[in-house]
C-alpha cells in the first residue's frame, strides 16, 4: 500500500484549503505568476504560511496571503496576519537613532561611554556609528552560534533582566577586533542602541518608535513582541524537525527577545506604510535616508555592502536596499528597489530548525518577474 508522507499530506491540505486573498490592483498581469512562484517555494521550502505585499510608488499593487497562520485551528494567513519581524526591527531602531542625531540630541560619532558611563575603558573607542554599522567589535553573545560562546554565555537566555543589567553584561566583554576595522553582524550592538534611546529620551525604545514613526504613519498593528499578550491575527511559529512541523518552543527570555535587535511584531500592510513613507521626508530627511543606504567604509579603505539598518545590493544597475529577519519560528524580508520605486515584503511562519524560509530567495524570484533584467542578480541568502 502506498502511504503519502505526513508532511506532504499536511502541505497539500494547506495549499488546497487556503486560496490566495488578494487586494490592490486585481488586473496586475503578473499576479498569477507571483502566486505560482510562492506556491512552488512554499512546497520546496516546507513553509506553512506566507504573507506578501508588492508596493509600487508607495501604493500596494498586490497584498496576498497563502497557507495557514495556525496549523492546529487551521486559521488561514491574511494580509493582516501578524508575524515576528526579527531583524527588520533594526531599521526602525536605526531610524530612531538617526532622528535623534538630526535633532542634535546625540551625535553618531559620540563615544558610547557618554551614554553608558558604566562601560569599561576597553569600550572607549566604540561610537554610536560603530553600533549602527556592526563594526563595534563587541561580541554578539546572545545571537552567537559559536558553541564556546554559548557554553560560556554571560547572559542566561532563560532569565529576565533589566536593561541596565544587560548593558553591563554586554559592555564587559573583551572586544573581538578594533572598532571600525571589520564588519561582524552584531545583535548586541542594536540591543545597546535600544537602551541608548531609552537613556536619551526617557522612553522605552518601542514607545519612542510608536510616538515618532508608527502612530504618524498609521502603523497600528506594529508593536513589541510578547508571549503573554493576546494579539489579534498573530501567526503561530513553526520549525521543521525530522520532516514534520513542530510548534516553536517559547522558552527564551522576553527581556532579551523583545529588544531593539529583533523585538517587533508587524504585518505586511504596516511595512507597506513604512515603505511609502521612505519615498517622502515624513520621518527622515532625504539626505539622512541616503546616508543610511550608502555602503559602509572600513578603516582599511574598503567598503562593506551594509549601510545603517539596511544591507545594500545592486542587480544589474538596479539599486537595492534590503533586510531579512529570522528567528525561532519566523522568517521575513523587505527589499526596496530604490530607483524603480518597487518594494517586496514577505513574512512567513517557519524559522530555525532543519530549514529556514529563504524569503530573500522568494523575493528575488518575484522581483525577476517585475524587473526581468534582474533575474539571476537579485540578493540571495546563504543559509
Amino acid at each position: 500500500m502506498h502511504h503519502t508522507p505526513r508532511f506532504a499530506l499536511a502541505l497539500g491540505l494547506v495549499l488546497a484549503t487556503t486560496p490566495a486573498l488578494a487586494r490592490g490592483t486585481p488586473s496586475d498581469s503578473l499576479s498569477a505568476d507571483v502566486d505560482a512562484v510562492i506556491r512552488r517555494q512554499m512546497k520546496e521550502q516546507h513553509i506553512p504560511g506566507i504573507s506578501l505585499a508588492v508596493v509600487r510608488n508607495g501604493r500596494i499593487v498586490k497584498a496576498t496571503a497563502y497557507g495557514l497562520a495556525n496549523l492546529e485551528v487551521r486559521a488561514p494567513v491574511t494580509p493582516e496576519t501578524v508575524f515576528e519581524a526579527g531583524s527588520i526591527t533594526k531599521q526602525f531602531a536605526a531610524t530612531a537613532i538617526v532622528l535623534l542625531a538630526d535633532q542634535g540630541k546625540i551625535s553618531l560619532d559620540d563615544n558610547i561611554t557618554k551614554y553608558f558611563p558604566e562601560a569599561p575603558p576597553s569600550i572607549k573607542a566604540v561610537t554610536v556609528r560603530h553600533l549602527l554599522t556592526h563594526t563595534s567589535g563587541i561580541p554578539d553573545v546572545d545571537g552567537s552560534l559559536d558553541p564556546t560562546r554559548v557554553a560560556n554565555a554571560i547572559v542566561d537566555l532563560h532569565r529576565e533582566y533589566t536593561e541596565d543589567e544587560l548593558a553591563r553584561a554586554y559592555l564587559a566583554q573583551p572586544l573581538d577586533f578594533e572598532p571600525g576595522s571589520k564588519w561582524s553582524y552584531c545583535n548586541v550592538g542594536y540591543e545597546l542602541l535600544g537602551y541608548l534611546i531609552h537613556r536619551v529620551t526617557g522612553r522605552y525604545y518601542v514607545d519612542f518608535l510608536r510616538e515618532r514613526i508608527f502612530a504618524p504613519l498609521g502603523m497600528n498593528t506594529t508593536r513589541v513582541r510578547s508571549y503573554a499578550e493576546i494579539i489579534s491575527n498573530r501567526a503561530s511559529g513553526y520549525d521543521l524537525i525530522n520532516g514534520a512541523w513542530k510548534n516553536t518552543p517559547r522558552w527564551q527570555s522576553e527581556s532579551i527577545l523583545s529588544g531593539a535587535s529583533g523585538g517587533l511584531l508587524t504585518n505586511v500592510l504596516d511595512l507597506a506604510k513604512w515603505d511609502a513613507a521612505m519615498n517622502t521626508e515624513r520621518i527622515l530627511k532625504r539626505s539622512s535616508l541616503e546616508a543610511m543606504w550608502t555602503p559602509l567604509p572600513l578603516d582599511d579603505g574598503s567598503a562593506y555592502p551594509d549601510g545603517i539598518g539596511w544591507f545594500i545590493a545592486n542587480a544589474k544597475g538596479h539599486r537595492i536596499v534590503f533586510h531579512t529577519g529570522g528567528g525561532p519560528g519566523f522568517s521575513a524580508a523587505i527589499s526596496r528597489y530604490l530607483d524603480d520605486r518597487l518594494t517586496f515584503i514577505v513574512m512567513s511562519n517557519i524559522g530555525e530548525g532543519e530549514a529556514h524560509a529563504d524569503v530573500i530567495k522568494i523575493i528575488g524570484e518575484i522581483a525577476g518577474l517585475y524587473l526581468p533584467d534582474t533575474r539571476g542578480a537579485n540578493p540571495i541568502k546563504d543559509w
